[in-house]
């Protein structure tokens, strides 16, 4: 837990604003105004913005920049168990009094007027960013990009868009030309812009967009291509080919978001050795983590316990087919989710790979989807389902039929979080 200075502050600071989102730039430009304007004074800027793995891509190209001596600045959200995860400064964690004294002096600048958490805080991790020095600041969009409280500097060294998916179609749009539009809000006149893959769809969205603004691109398909063979990881761009193991970051889809960052780095004039510590050292938690330790583990301690914080379709169609080429073992899943989630086009990949399904309401989640939803959804994408009270609970009653059984704990950021809280 985070120490009460920095948690006093962000209670406050949720009550600024009636929405927890509201999209829009008017009120970030308002304060970084106040503030002295720190998004200009921040070192070289790479921008990540995509439906699903931004993070991990983001990992991935802080590993390669670390191992070549850079430093590096990181923003991030949401956290999983403590603020601080959100900042980290030339590559640590900000401080708890470091943390404190940053959002004070945004609290104080702001006012009182209205503005939302992540507005408020991603101010104040551009702030303390702006203060420290660094070879690079790595930027993860929080919702969309065109609109998104990050997308504040002017001329980033690079942007990168991750694969691009439904999700969050309540602010983004309802098709997938209107959510890829908003991602592509983070391409700058003249910056470099690296494309994972892509839907044609959303594709044409965002190279119609780059040739607007005249954004050179590094497109996966077109400039670079990365696929696996023989247990190898094989990048190929106009520069020539690269062999390297396969992520240390579990799951086929990490693949592409290797190439991804491999793409960027590369572009950096990164290394040989660079590229291999990206996609051998890369962490990032609760996508395929493998618990190893904690009450959790205890209770079932034969069994192989991962917990993932995927919770959107494309989520669910990486996990789906990553549990395919595990080894066999029986799979149970224990999955709690918002009630803002496409929750049967997350589960319908699961029903080939999994025995059952435990659902639970997210422990202090007011946003939870009740259990008995969850499982009955499950029902309906063919899995067969049952409630629980709790994780441990669910993991208890799997161990006592299915002592060596494989279990993934899924379904929202939010549930992760806290079982890494208590498991971490």
């Amino acid at each position: 837990m985070s120490a009460p200075g920095s948690d006093l502050i962000l209670s406050r600071m949720m009550a600024l604003h009636p929405k927890i989102i509201d999209l829009t730039l008017d009120r970030v430009w308002h304060l970084l105004d106040a503030l002295g304007n720190p998004q200009n004074d921040l070192p070289p800027v790479i921008h990540i913005a995509g439906t699903n793995g931004k993070g991990s891509t983001l990992a991935m190209i802080r590993a390669g920049l670390e191992a070549a001596g850079k430093t590096c600045h990181a923003y991030t959200s949401p956290h999983l168990a403590r603020f601080h995860e959100r900042i980290r400064l030339a590559g640590t964690l900000i401080s708890e009094d470091h943390l404190a004294a940053i959002l004070d002096e945004c609290e104080a600048a702001n006012g009182g007027a209205p503005i939302t958490y992540f507005e408020i805080t991603t101010c104040a991790a551009i702030l303390a960013m702006a203060r420290v020095r660094a070879d690079y600041t790595l930027l993860e969009v929080g919702l969309g990009g065109r609109l998104d409280a990050t997308n504040v500097v002017a001329r980033p060294a690079l942007t990168v868009i991750t694969p691009v998916s439904i999700d969050h179609e309540q602010y983004l749009g309802d098709t997938l030309a209107k959510i890829a539009g908003e991602k592509a809000g983070i391409i700058k006149r003249g910056v470099p812009c690296v494309i994972g893959p892509q839907a044609e769809e959303a594709m044409a969205v965002i190279e119609a967009q780059a040739a607007r603004l005249g954004a050179p691109i590094l497109a996966h398909g077109q400039h670079w291509h990365v696929w696996e063979e023989r247990g190898r990881l094989i990048y190929q761009d106009e520069a020539g080919l690269c062999d390297l193991p396969l992520p240390n970051l579990p799951g086929a889809h990490q693949i592409d978001n290797a190439g991804a960052a491999l793409a960027a780095l590369r572009h950096l004039g990164a290394g040989d050795a660079a590229c291999e510590s990206a996609v051998t050292r890369a962490h990032w938690p609760a996508r395929m983590q493998h618990l190893r330790r904690g009450p959790l583990v205890e209770a079932a301690p034969e069994a192989e316990i991962w917990l993932d914080g995927g919770h959107n379709p494309a989520a669910g169609q990486a996990l789906g087919r990553h549990l395919a080429h595990l080894p066999e073992r029986p799979t149970h899943l224990i999955c709690g989710m918002l009630n803002t989630k496409d929750i049967g086009g997350y589960l319908r990949p699961f029903a080939a790979q999994a025995e059952r399904l435990i659902a639970l309401s997210i422990p202090g989640e007011a946003n939870t989807l009740p259990a008995e939803v969850t499982a009955e959804a499950a029902r309906g994408a063919g899995l067969r389902a049952e409630t629980a009270g709790s994780a441990l609970d669910a993991v208890q009653r799997i161990a006592a039929d299915d002592p060596r059984a494989r279990i993934l704990i899924c379904g929202s950021l939010y549930l992760a979080g806290g079982i890494l809280r208590e498991n971490g």
